[in-house]
């Protein structure tokens, strides 16, 4: 089964590419991992930088927090909530770290999250748990997953009278799929319980409403998916549980009176280009009609998946369906699948994809982004075809 696009769609993508400074020898179905930034950002980002270099002590000491407040309120109006309610952070990692860090954990206190969290806030969560005497559950969620309702059910069997807080990811990392954050959040306030989210994927692959979405903490990359330049993300914590919320550096805006937006913004000299150009990068994806680039990329990943599971006989993680992924899918090898396929990949065809895996699976994590074709699909196809020696 070969991928057919409209001719306007295969043009969009050819001109978009065209947008992204990345290696044209490469096929890049890799960009859930670092992202990739298109030149009318990247140009304002260094803009941005430029105009830091050619006067720093005025712009550090008289311009940087007016410039960093007015970009800051940009982004808050495009995640629906307060300006003075998020905070810029260099990936969602930090932000976790600020909160995990910061969180007055006791001796007997329990962070439930899943068993398909992303590997370094496992780290971080089960380390702090550790120093505090606390614990760090993982409740296991079955796969493949069928409904929302099935997934909320199978966390709560996991909380108990001593579950301080639910962790757990918007987008998950190794399987790509969306857990029902929202449902989950609801539940979860309803009962008392502090809910944090990871939603390093989330921010420009889904519409993020953040006010609707009812989660506590929430924290986001910009460089993944709204393509920004690296090291943009932000932090947002609801302002009845800002008191408590440190920074993972003291320093000046920790002044007398300081705020949650002072702890974290006000870090010493470091470059803020990147969380200057944020506003483009929205504005770019606004100019080309970025709902209909995401739903063109979600129908290249539907009708690779099905493709793939049919031509493997293997088992896809979740329905076909903008509930479970959008522009990021897994797809689930045969048990035959050689070990190193991703170098093979890269090696021997030029294609930048990762394998992941979770428990005894492994599987291929494509991205889609506005600029993939479906020439790019193709090469996937054929050269996993040979990988796996399929039609032998």
């Amino acid at each position: 089964m070969v991928a057919v696009a409209s001719a306007s769609a295969a043009t969009e993508a050819q001109e978009l590419r065209a947008m992204y400074q990345l290696d044209r020898n490469i096929t890049f179905l890799n960009h859930g991992s670092f992202g990739a930034t298109p030149e009318p950002v990247f140009e304002v980002y260094q803009a941005w930088q430029r105009e830091l270099e050619r006067e720093p002590v005025a712009f550090v000491q008289r311009r940087q927090e007016k410039l960093l407040n007015a970009a800051r309120s940009q982004i808050a109006t495009w995640l629906n909530v307060g300006s003075r309610d998020i905070s810029f952070v260099v990936n969602a990692t930090s932000g976790l770290n600020v909160i995990a860090r910061s969180l007055p954990l006791e001796p007997g206190d329990e962070i439930l999250t899943t068993d398909l969290e992303y590997g370094a806030l496992d780290f971080t969560w089960d380390h702090l748990c550790r120093k505090a005497g606390a614990s760090y559950i993982h409740q296991s969620i079955r796969l493949p997953v069928t409904t929302k309702e099935a997934v909320v059910e199978a966390l709560w069997e996991g909380v108990t009278e001593r579950t301080r807080a639910i962790f757990l990811s918007h987008i998950t990392s190794a399987t790509a799929l969306i857990l029902p954050v929202e449902e989950i959040c609801a539940r979860a306030r309803a009962e008392g319980i502090l809910t944090i989210i990871d939603g390093a994927h989330a921010p420009g692959q889904l519409v993020l409403d953040l006010t609707e979405l009812g989660a506590d903490i929430y924290a986001g990359n910009f460089h993944k998916w709204l393509c920004t330049p690296k090291g943009t993300a932000f932090l947002y914590v609801r302002p009845d549980q800002q008191e408590w919320v440190e920074s993972l550096t003291i320093s000046w805006g920790w002044r007398p009176g300081h705020t949650f937006v002072s702890r974290n913004q006000q870090q010493g000299t470091r470059d803020v280009s990147g969380f200057l150009a944020v506003p483009r990068a929205i504005e770019f994806q606004r100019e080309h009609d970025w709902s209909g680039v995401r739903q063109r990329c979600f129908t290249m990943l539907v009708r690779l998946r099905q493709d793939l599971h049919e031509r493997w006989g293997t088992t896809p993680l979740s329905p076909d369906s903008p509930d479970w992924y959008r522009q990021l899918a897994t797809f689930t090898l045969p048990a035959s699948a050689p070990e190193d396929l991703q170098e093979r990949l890269f090696m021997n065809h030029a294609i930048d994809v990762p394998v992941t895996g979770h428990l005894d699976q492994r599987f291929v994590r494509v991205s889609v982004q506005g600029y993939t074709t479906d020439e790019d699909v193709d090469r996937l196809r054929h050269a996993l075809d040979i990988e796996l020696a399929i039609g032998d």
